[in-house]
């Protein structure tokens, strides 16, 4: 007879469980589709305030502060604003008073009320009181595995996903997945590309807005697998909005002018992704042109500026493959960090590459700038309109 270790059964949990989340996402995408017109566009935010009841989540070095109540006021802030602004947006809190929630508990409650964009708020802290600003992040394998960050970036992740251990019993409650395990991390990846380019445009939204103050050094944009966006059916991002153990950090998130601040900006970017989500299920407002000649357009004004080679044109040039999406971005997009990349098709894929050098050289040297921004970036090479690594 075989032997099925207590580890295989757990990790054959998580397996199916991973297989329930993504038949639950395809109900809930069917339910999408069945909706009136009315109904279309965003129409449903839940924002989650990180911690909360006894789990207090960062405390200041005085211990004066702690981040259950930081991120509850910056919510609230931020959700009334929304409602504010688009009264015909749900805003969905998962809690309003200083209360435990499981990490389960919260994504169910975006889960539940089938909402279109689900932001988790939370402060950053370290042993040192150097490290500062914001970062955003998305489900995913973490992009800092060859980098420096990396070792940080999975004690953010333990962090975060430590609440587990909070819970009585959670080896069955969470199929095994243990936050001290780095081998549940790998689990993750099964559902990391849903809802991945959504995420990623509001992610880059929010680090372009809180980039203007009051904290606005960023720390970037990464891809870590935090629990409760794996949980989510829907466009997720995971904030940290500064670092309790910097006093600066600290003293702006603790004023009232700084929290009203980073509220204001967050709904700014709201506002950007909210515009782009809901254009985009409007076909016939969308641009008076065609697809092809709106993107003939993007193609001869970014020829003009001489930024970028002209990807419809014979023979072979060289650049950095930024971005593969399955849509159109327009030009300028915050997604794009700053540069101007060249659009090229590929099937049903949309991929954006920097540059439009006449040699592999110039392309590579380009490389080790972009991918400061852009970590699973390469260098490519364009032959006739089409793409392929070097």
């Amino acid at each position: 007879m075989r032997l099925i270790t207590q580890t295989g059964l757990l990790r054959t949990a998580v397996l199916l469980s991973a297989v329930t989340v993504l038949f639950q996402m395809l109900s809930f995408n069917a339910v999408a589709q069945t909706r009136d017109e009315s109904q279309l566009g965003l129409k449903t935010v839940v924002i989650d305030p990180g911690h909360g009841g006894k789990d207090a989540g960062c405390i200041s070095r005085d211990r004066k502060t702690y981040e259950k109540n930081l991120t509850l006021a910056i919510s609230k802030l931020l959700g009334d604003k929304i409602s504010r602004a688009y009264p015909d947006v749900r805003v969905i809190y998962t809690r309003t008073t200083d209360k435990y929630l499981t990490l389960n508990e919260r994504a169910e409650i975006a889960n539940r009320n089938h909402a279109d964009l689900f932001i988790s708020i939370h402060i950053n802290s370290f042993t040192s009181s150097s490290p500062n600003g914001f970062s955003a992040h998305i489900l995913g394998q973490s992009s800092n595995r060859n980098r420096d960050l990396f070792s940080y970036n999975i004690d953010v992740c333990r962090r975060e996903n430590s609440v587990i251990l909070l819970e009585e019993d959670y080896t069955t409650q969470y199929q095994g997945f243990d936050p001290n395990d780095p081998e549940s991390f790998i689990f993750l990846n099964l559902m990391q590309n849903a809802y991945y380019e959504q995420s990623l445009l509001f992610a880059a939204d929010v680090e372009y807005e809180l980039s203007k103050g009051p904290i606005t050094h960023s720390r970037g944009i990464s891809q870590d697998p935090f629990y409760v966006l794996w949980k989510t059916s829907m466009p997720a991002v995971l904030l940290e909005m500064g670092f309790m153990s910097n006093p600066s950090d600290l003293k702006t998130m603790n004023s009232a002018a700084g929290k009203e601040e980073m509220a204001s900006r967050l709904l700014d970017a709201f506002r950007r992704f909210k515009n782009r989500y809901d254009s985009s299920l409007d076909i016939p407002a969308a641009a008076g042109t065609s697809a092809e000649e709106d993107g003939a357009a993007d193609v001869r004004e970014s020829s003009a500026r001489g930024e970028i080679a002209d990807g419809t044109q014979a023979g072979s040039s060289y650049g950095v493959q930024i971005l593969v999406l399955s849509r159109r971005l327009k030009a300028g997009d915050n997604a794009f960090k700053g540069y101007r990349p060249q659009e090229y098709r590929s099937g049903t894929l949309y991929k954006y590459v920097v540059g439009g050098y006449g040699s592999e050289t110039e392309a590579r040297e380009m490389w080790r700038t972009v991918r400061k921004k852009f970590p699973d970036s390469f260098p490519v090479v364009i032959r006739d309109g089409y793409v392929s690594p070097l």
